[in-house]
């Protein structure tokens, strides 16, 4: 892939430390400390090293990258250790892709209650593929998963969705042998959207009254629990989005799709297309419309564009459901 011509660095060195300045009243010291490591990347004030060839011997200088998490340069080497540690806990089946998306009319709350309301997404979303797997009417089987967090769209707007990687299949209850789902079919997704729904909706009620959530500025009203109920009775009302997508392959293809997520920031440095007069154009998918590529336009300095760094902070953590890979790796050996 050829050297894109703008980085997400140019954007921070032109326009960062205004950005910085203007948000300090919720920008924190990590945030900050983001910024400036992506800004001083593979550049001279990281320092360097010498590199050598051990053929020819020539030799040059490369600049120290920042190794930062949220950095468009410094995943690649992260996603392959990551990879690396990932192998074992592998099986030897096929997997299945599973998407739970919260609805956007709780963009507003999620803004202000973020760890709490990923926190609950990632909960509820395990909770919900346990308990339908297990009942014996659909598969009964105790599965285990892949869970990763993206907390943004293509067109880095708030669209908080966990993606879901699941083996086919799952030890059954009695712990003796290994459960297959079918070919084409893994759990019904009427019934996935239904308890992903009512577990949230009930989690997001006990949090409100055990006081745990943050309602100020627009959101200040929904402090009284007449109005809050009142506004989240529409929620339940309304189908939720689970998406599921036939199996995929094996778990060499699972590696890599998993590694695309876990190690993906906002915005790559190969989507960004110009940087003038304050306006920052980039390329993004429409998947409605069979993946189309299009561009947009927004203010660099503009609260949908830069914090959209911020909001990589959780992308990367991943959870596991089920911690039986070894023994279920075991059945499905026995099984084949």
């Amino acid at each position: 892939m050829s050297r894109p011509l703008l980085e997400v660095a140019d954007l921070i060195r032109a326009a960062g430390e205004a950005f910085i300045e203007r948000n300090r009243h919720w920008m924190r010291w990590k945030h900050v400390k983001v910024l400036r490591a992506i800004a001083r990347c593979r550049t001279a004030a990281l320092g360097g090293h010498l590199d050598e060839c051990t053929r020819c011997g020539h030799r040059a200088i490369s600049f120290n990258s920042c190794r930062d998490r949220h950095c468009p340069k410094c995943q690649i080497a992260a996603r392959d250790r990551w990879i690396a540690a990932r192998q074992r806990e592998l099986l030897p089946t096929r997997y299945v892709h599973v998407v739970f998306t919260l609805p956007r009319r709780l963009a507003p709350l999620v803004l202000q209650n973020k760890q709490l309301l990923y926190d609950l997404l990632f909960r509820t979303s395990a909770e919900t593929l346990l308990e339908v797997a297990r009942n014996p009417l659909r598969l009964g089987a105790e599965i285990g998963f892949f869970s990763v967090l993206h907390t943004w769209n293509q067109k880095l707007e708030l669209h908080p969705h966990v993606h879901c990687v699941v083996p086919a299949g799952g030890l059954s209850l009695d712990h003796t042998h290994w459960v297959r789902s079918q070919k084409n079919y893994f759990l019904p997704k009427p019934v996935l959207q239904e308890v992903f729904r009512g577990k949230f909706h009930e989690a997001l009620k006990q949090a409100f009254r055990d006081g745990l959530l943050n309602l100020h500025g627009d959101l200040a009203l929904l402090a009284q629990p007449k109005i809050f109920a009142a506004w989240l009775r529409p929620l339940f009302r309304q189908d939720w989005v689970v998406y599921l997508k036939r199996p995929f392959g094996g778990p060499e293809y699972v590696l890599q799709y998993l590694g695309r997520y876990t190690h993906r920031v906002a915005i790559s440095n190969h989507r960004l297309i110009s940087f003038a007069d304050g306006q920052v154009t980039f390329r993004w998918r429409d998947s409605a419309h069979n993946n189309e590529q299009k561009s947009k336009r927004a203010q660099s300095t503009a609260p949908h564009f830069a914090p959209s760094w911020n909001r990589v902070r959780l992308s990367t953590n991943v959870y596991r459901a089920c911690a039986r890979n070894v023994e279920c790796l075991m059945m499905e050996q026995r099984a084949s």
